[in-house]
This record gives structure tokens, sequence and C-alpha cells, in this order.
């Protein structure tokens, strides 16, 4: 298991060349909860946003994201239906997660991709705010059955909050 920030800011580099290309700026996920594409960091203040497909990522490792060919480098869809994980404004970082029933969860930090490929999101690492993290520690909530995303909210059934697990407890002296 991998946080999605674990991917951004790492350098982007052809594995036929062995150049890099650009680094990963943020994630696109689509409404399936899959890495679509990965938005690479502008070049130049005006230059048209970039980025390169799920199908041309051969691996998102530890230390680089890794492509076969440079071509995979193309402009980003303006129209695209996929949020972005930091940027934008359709972003998920800041959404808070409510369960049917009205009960706050906490407001999604970064998301978690699975282990092989890193390409399926499987659970949200939620913060309660800055004072609340170092008292009482982050929680995950592993991906519900169930998930409606909302201009203002991401909306899960009512067991979710059953499910949620602590990170890390808070630091004590």
């Amino acid at each position: 298991m991998k946080k999605a920030r674990d991917v951004i800011g790492l350098p982007v580099i052809c594995v036929e060349t062995g150049k890099q290309v650009g680094s990963a700026k943020d994630l696109l996920v689509n409404e399936g909860w899959e890495v679509e594409s990965v938005l690479l960091e502008a070049g130049h203040w005006f230059s048209e946003a970039t980025c390169i497909e799920r199908k041309d990522v051969i691996a998102m490792g530890d230390d680089a994201v890794t492509i076969a060919a440079e071509q995979a480098v193309r402009p980003l869809n303006p129209n695209s239906a996929c949020r972005a994980l930091l940027f934008g404004e359709r972003k998920l970082k800041g959404l808070p997660v409510i369960t049917v029933n009205g009960q706050q969860l906490g407001v999604i930090e970064d998301v978690y991709l699975e282990a092989d490929g890193g390409i399926k999101v499987i659970g949200y690492e939620l913060t309660e705010g800055f004072i609340s993290d170092l008292t009482e520690g982050r929680r995950w909530l592993p991906m519900p059955d169930a998930v409606k995303v909302g201009d203002d909210a991401l909306i899960v059934p009512v067991h979710a909050s059953e499910a949620l697990q602590e990170i890390f407890g808070p630091k004590e002296e």
C-alpha cells in the first residue's frame, strides 16, 4: 500500500532514452477510483498542462515513475471528468467525508493506492485538523462499497464509521 503523495514529486523517466521528461505534480482519479493519469509539473508559466495516461505508465516506483517512450507525454484533456488529488476546482484533498446519516468522519488528506501497480484507490487518509492530528492522530478509511462524490463532500454508507482505523497515535513525551 502506498500513499498518492509518495508518487507526487517523483521524476518521470523514459526507459527508452533514460531522459527525465518531467515530475509528477498530481494524480487524476476517475469515477471508478483508479488513477487515470499522472499530471506533470509545468515547464514554463504559460505552457499547457501535460500528463501521462495510465496505459503509458510502466511503474510508479519508490524513486521514479517510468514510461516506455517520450511520446507518452500528452496535453491534458480540459474536458476530463477526473478529479485531481491536490489541485484544481475538483480536487479530493480537503473534501469532508460524511456518512449518509450526517456524521462527518474527517477531511481527505491523502488517498492510498494498491501495492501492485498503484492504480486502484483502496482507501482514504482522513484528518480532523492540525491540532487533532497531533493529539489524536490521523485515521484511515478503507474504500467503502458505495461512495458518492459531490461538489462539496464525499458521501459514504453509515457503516463506514465502523471501518475507521488509526494510522498513528498522538505524540507523547
